[in-house]
């Protein structure tokens, strides 16, 4: 998959999430959770669009580690709303999916860049 293509991957998901949250109900209890998930799932797209755009190697992977701090907090947010009302399970399994699916992906991309950068630094004997 192609940086772009993933730019994108990561842009529909954190639209699918946005849409989501007009699902919730209104009680107090959710109108935090809807501006959680609001901030941090297009946090995640954003992010990556950015790891993109890097500056360097160390750049890059301080993105990720956004991406994947912001992708880790919808999830729990996700979890969190299915605690407070089971019934919207079904609509919340696919984008967790995804979700799960884009972490992996940000975490193998980490360990990639992690280990590039560490072969490109000078070797002292």
């Amino acid at each position: 998959m192609t940086p772009k293509e993933l730019q994108t991957r990561f842009k529909e998901w954190a639209t699918t999430v946005v849409l989501f949250t007009r699902n919730l109900p209104d009680g107090p209890e959710f109108r935090s959770v809807r501006n959680q998930m609001v901030r941090s799932a297009p946090s995640t797209a954003a992010n990556y669009r950015a790891a993109c755009r890097r500056k360097s190697g160390k750049d890059f992977i301080n993105k990720l580690k956004i991406v994947e701090e912001e992708l880790d907090e919808t999830m729990f947010w996700l979890e969190f709303v299915v605690g407070l009302s089971a019934d919207l399970r079904p609509l919340i399994v696919p984008i967790y999916k995804e979700a799960d699916e884009l972490l992996a992906i940000t975490v193998a991309s980490i360990g990639t860049a992690r280990k590039r950068l560490k072969q490109a630094k000078p070797q002292s004997d």
